[in-house]
């Protein structure tokens, strides 16, 4: 079957696409559910129960195993929906009907099926051709799930650490190994070798004779190497990976993970350059690992996918970046949170997203992960995380405890954005008898972590009109930067149009290219570095930024290449993309001078002279 779309829907918080699939899957267009929040899949899981007259039997927290069966239960609920939307989908097409029209629409005009489908219904047409042509044709996008694999919490049952299966990655991971879905698990964040490890317990995850998995493993990357190392880990036990998404550090939206300074275009290119290297390499380990383990050996080669994501905004870029690096997906995030038809966004936070530019969208610390984390100003979380702050009450009242995993104060783990968590740390912070300035700086650095575990799932249940008593109604969201762009509610069909240039939905026309504001990004990134470490000397990051630096300007230059020897991008494009690098290009020179600087200020400190 021929994959209908050329773009997938990436994870996006936690209750930004948790039902999603149900919603566009049907049409061919491949999404992903967030895995962290099980009580919000319960809660969803019995709404749509109600909704659609299925029996419901609660799965309380009381039972074994709670969290697992319950993700188990509501990939296995949208699934089986999502397949009856799709079957009556099919059914429409005999009868012509608007839902068949409106899948074929969305599809670029160079879709080969597109102009099959043009072609069979153009005159009077075989009702049984049309309904075995469909069949064989059509095909459904994937109901994906994301596991962040440091998001892994242990549990306890009445004060007794349970087994590490039962942590909150194992026990996800295992929740979708028992569903029904036959599709992929996006691993992001990192290697967690005992969570990979854990794979190898699951039949699903390994091969049959024909290469064919029934569960794929796919791994978010920010570079090659990070692929490499992890793709040869998971094949040592066996473990194949199916897909590598490349995702750019700092230009998509959630958690940023900014990597050493690489750039999203030169580490495309090296995964196109090395492609055949990574299968061939990968798979000589994963067959000798199969043969250790006594499993099946797959008959032919096995295939890997090379998808990108991060900052994305036009058709052209979105063709070039299937056309020059040969990927095989494009995931477009950001854009997605302005279409209702696809996302679950409630209607204040909406207006904001539209009303956002530039400045209202900033790399923050509010993530308890102590991560980077993309951030809309004026979100209603942050402003509820202000009001406490006010009454003398920081912190959060920390319902669900999914990121519990500092343990400074508690074995068991608390979170950097409950209230235990920072009165106990702004009370260790009184006894160090700090200057007034550095105190309130350190008072800063702590009551800034939000609540995101929950704040990022809310506006699903806003949404869906569910009550709020016990998370509250306030909405964390973490758009990309790309998002200052895109100001209006778009449907399902527009956003489609312009991801295949049919349609533009931009307004503003002075939209940098994608490769420019990636580098922006990492330019204001690099400053603010810069500026830590020339405040606090001791931290000694001279050679870090010395490599981010070097990173940044061997990008640039192969971006200027690019522009040289491509042909794909227009004129018009590429005068102005390198008007930009060159403006880029003395940022750099400037940097790199104050870096040199801090390094020769460094070595000063490390080897004084002596008169």
């Amino acid at each position: 079957m021929i994959k209908s779309h050329s773009f997938h829907i990436p994870v996006m918080g936690i209750g930004f696409t948790i039902d999603t699939p149900l919603k566009v899957s049907h049409f061919g267009i491949d999404s992903v559910i967030s895995l962290v929040d099980d009580i919000l899949l319960e809660r969803l899981r019995k709404m749509y129960s109600i909704k659609f007259e299925i029996p419901y039997k609660e799965i309380t927290n009381k039972m074994d195993d709670f969290r697992a069966k319950r993700i188990t239960a509501y990939l296995n609920l949208i699934k089986s929906l999502a397949e009856k939307k799709f079957e009556d989908l099919k059914n429409d097409a005999i009868n012509n009907g608007n839902e068949i029209k409106k899948y074929f629409n969305m599809l670029p005009e160079t879709s080969s099926i597109k102009q099959e489908f043009k072609r069979l219904t153009a005159n009077c047409f075989n009702l049984n051709e049309m309904r075995d042509w469909i069949n064989e044709t059509m095909t459904m996008g994937a109901i994906d799930v994301n596991v962040m694999t440091k998001v892994d919490k242990d549990n306890y049952k009445k004060d007794v650490k349970l087994p590490i299966e039962f942590n909150d990655a194992h026990a996800a991971l295992r929740g979708f190994a028992n569903s029904d879905l036959n599709s992929s698990i996006v691993l992001s964040a990192g290697m967690n070798p005992r969570l990979y490890s854990y794979m190898e317990q699951f039949d699903d995850f390994y091969p049959d004779e024909q290469g064919a998995f029934k569960k794929k493993i796919i791994l978010k990357v920010s570079d090659y190497r990070s692929a490499l190392i992890q793709g040869k880990f998971l094949a040592k036990k066996g473990i194949w990976v199916s897909e590598y998404r490349v995702e750019s550090g700092l230009n998509c939206g959630g958690h940023a993970f900014a990597t050493d300074g690489y750039l999203l275009g030169p580490v495309l290119f090296e995964f196109k350059q090395k492609r055949l290297e990574l299968v061939q390499s990968i798979q000589e380990i994963l067959v000798q690992a199969l043969k250790n383990k006594n499993r099946i050996l797959p008959k032919s080669d096995l295939k890997i996918k090379i998808t990108a994501q991060g900052g994305v905004g036009t058709a052209e870029e979105h063709d070039f970046l299937i056309d020059h690096y040969q990927v095989d997906s494009v995931g477009w995030g950001t854009p997605f949170l302005l279409v209702p038809e696809a996302t679950c966004v409630d209607k204040e936070t909406l207006r904001k997203l539209m009303d956002a530019r530039e400045a209202d969208l900033y790399l923050s610390d509010v993530s308890p992960l102590g991560v980077p984390f993309h951030n809309l100003k004026g979100n209603t979380k942050d402003v509820e995380k202000l009001n406490l702050i006010e009454k003398g009450r920081p912190g959060s009242s920390c319902p669900k405890k999914f990121v519990a995993l500092n343990k400074e104060f508690k074995e068991t783990g608390i979170c950097t954005a409950s209230r235990e968590y920072q009165y106990l740390k702004l009370k260790e912070l009184d006894k160090e008898q700090l200057g007034l300035s550095e105190h309130q700086h350190r008072k800063n650095k702590i009551i800034e972590k939000s609540c995101t575990c929950v704040g990022l799932g809310t506006s699903a249940l806003l949404v869906h009109n569910l009550d709020t008593k016990v998370e509250g109604k306030g909405v964390s969201i973490c758009p990309g930067p790309n998002m200052a762009y895109f100001s209006k509610i778009v449907s399902l069909k527009e956003i489609t149009g312009h991801i295949y240039g049919k349609l533009n939905v931009i307004k503003r026309t002075d939209r940098p290219n994608m490769f420019i504001n990636e580098l922006n990004i990492y330019i204001d990134y690099l400053r603010k570095k810069i500026l830590e470490a020339e405040f606090n000397t001791a931290t000694k990051q001279g050679k870090y930024l010395t490599t981010f630096v070097n990173n940044l300007n061997e990008g640039v230059m192969y971006y200027a290449q690019l522009v040289d020897t491509s042909k794909i991008y227009s004129k018009a494009t590429s005068l102005g993309f390198l008007k930009d690098l060159e403006d880029r290009k003395k940022m750099l020179c400037q940097l790199t001078e104050k870096i040199s600087e801090l390094v020769l200020t460094e070595q000063r400190a490390l080897f004084p002279s002596t008169k």
